[in-house]
C-alpha cells in the first residue's frame, strides 16, 4: 500500500509524462501543451456549470438565445445584460421587502414590483426565480401577507444563489478568456 506522499510523487510523475507525451505527439513545446491543457479544463469546467445551470433548472431557454445575441461587436453582451439585472433586482427586493413592512400593505403596489421582477428575470432565462415570482403574485392577487412574505424569503433566497452561481459562470468565462482561450459553443 502507498503513502500519500508516495502517491502524488507518483500522480506527478504521470502527469508529466502525460504532458511530455502530449508535447511530443503535437509538436507543442512542453509548456505550451501544458497551457492549452489548462484551457482546455477550464472550456470543459464551463461547460459542465453551464449545463447543470439548465439542468437544475437555474436558467432556461432564454439565456441561451440571449447568448446568441452576443457576438464579436459586443463580446460582453450577456455579462452587462445580467449586470443590469442584478442592480434593478436589488432595487426591487428593496422595494418589495419595504412594502411589505408597512402597517397597511398596498397589494397592486407590489404586484406592480412582482410583474416587473416576473418580466426581468424572464428576459436572462432566470427559470427558477421567474417561477417563485408567479407564486408571490399569486399571493398577492390573494391579499395573503402571510404567503407574501414567506415567499418574498424564498424569491430573495433564490435570487442570491442565482447571483452566486452566474457569477461563478462569468468568473470561469474570464479566466479563459485571460489565459488566451475561446469560449466553447453552447448548444
Amino acid at each position: 500500500m502507498l503513502g500519500s506522499s508516495e502517491t502524488n510523487g507518483i500522480s506527478i510523475l504521470c502527469n508529466f509524462w502525460l504532458q511530455w507525451a502530449g508535447s511530443v505527439a503535437t509538436g507543442l513545446p512542453l509548456w505550451m501543451f501544458s497551457f492549452r491543457m489548462d484551457v482546455i479544463r477550464l472550456q470543459q469546467r464551463l461547460i459542465q456549470l453551464t449545463n447543470s445551470l439548465f439542468q437544475e433548472g437555474f436558467l432556461d431557454e432564454q439565456f441561451t438565445q440571449l447568448q446568441q445575441l452576443q457576438d464579436d461587436s459586443n463580446p460582453d453582451f450577456v455579462t452587462e445584460v445580467v449586470v443590469l439585472f442584478f442592480e434593478d433586482s436589488e432595487k426591487l427586493l428593496h422595494n418589495l421587502t419595504n412594502a411589505l413592512d408597512k402597517e397597511v400593505i398596498d397589494y397592486k403596489k407590489i404586484d406592480a414590483h412582482v410583474h416587473q421582477f416576473k418580466g426581468s428575470s424572464s428576459s436572462v432565462g432566470a427559470h427558477r426565480v421567474k417561477n417563485l415570482c408567479i407564486a408571490l403574485r399569486t399571493f398577492c392577487n390573494d391579499n395573503n401577507r402571510a404567503g407574501c412574505i414567506q415567499c418574498l424569503q424564498q424569491l430573495k433566497d433564490e435570487y442570491y444563489l442565482f447571483k452566486d452561481k452566474l457569477q461563478d459562470l462569468f468568473h470561469l468565462e474570464q479566466q479563459i478568456l485571460s489565459a488566451g482561450g475561446t469560449l466553447p459553443m453552447m448548444e
